[in-house]
C-alpha cells in the first residue's frame, strides 16, 4: 500500500535560457524524517545545472530525472519546472504547471519572459505562494491564482493612513489592530 501525503511538490524552479536561476523554492515536508534532497545552495545549483542541460530544447514536457518526476514548460526565454517525488501523479503536477503559467500570464500582462519576471519578482513570488505552500498544492486554476495575487485593498478596508491621532483615533487604531 502506498503512502499518501499532501506534500506533492519538492521544488518549483524558474531558469532562464542559459540555465541561470531566476526563482527557486525547494520544499521538505515539515514532519519528514528523511533529510532534504538538496540541503545546500551548492547541491541545488548543481541539480539545476544538470536538469537544465537535460531538458533544454527538448520537445517533451514530463521527464524522470534523478528519481524525481519533472514537468516543465519553456516559455519565451524562461523555463518553469515543477518537481515531485517519483511516485507522484504526473497529471497533477502538470496541472499545477499550467495553472502557474496561466496565472503568470495574467499577472505579467501576457509577457512571460526573463525581464518581466525580474521586474515583477514580487508578483511571481506571490503567484507561486498562492499555488503551493510548503509542497502542498493549494490551487491549480490560473485565473483564481492571478485574482488573489493582483487584488488591491478596497476603499472599505481600514488603513493606518486614515487613522487620526486623537483619542478617537487611538480607539480606531486599536480596533484596526485587534
Amino acid at each position: 500500500m502506498a503512502d499518501f501525503s499532501l506534500y506533492s511538490i519538492n521544488a518549483i524552479l524558474i531558469l532562464d535560457n542559459e540555465g541561470k536561476r531566476l526563482f527557486a523554492k525547494y520544499y521538505t515536508p515539515i514532519h519528514s524524517t528523511e533529510p532534504a534532497p538538496f540541503p545546500t545552495l551548492k547541491s541545488q545549483l548543481a541539480f539545476e545545472s544538470s536538469l537544465f542541460s537535460k531538458t533544454y530544447k527538448l520537445k517533451s514536457d514530463i521527464i524522470l530525472f534523478e528519481n524525481q518526476v519533472v514537468v516543465y514548460k519553456e516559455i519565451s526565454d524562461i523555463i518553469i519546472y515543477i518537481i515531485g517525488n517519483i511516485d507522484e501523479n504526473e497529471a497533477c503536477l502538470y496541472q499545477v504547471l499550467i495553472g502557474l503559467r496561466d496565472a503568470l500570464d495574467v499577472v505579467l500582462r501576457h509577457a512571460i519572459d526573463k525581464k518581466s519576471v525580474q521586474e515583477n519578482y514580487d508578483f511571481v513570488c506571490l503567484a507561486i505562494d498562492e499555488t503551493c505552500d510548503d509542497g502542498i498544492i493549494l490551487e491549480t486554476e490560473g485565473s483564481v491564482i492571478a485574482s488573489r495575487v493582483s487584488t488591491r485593498p478596497s476603499a472599505e478596508t481600514p488603513s493606518l493612513r486614515n487613522i487620526e491621532l486623537s483619542e478617537k483615533g487611538v480607539s480606531k487604531l486599536m480596533s484596526f489592530l485587534f
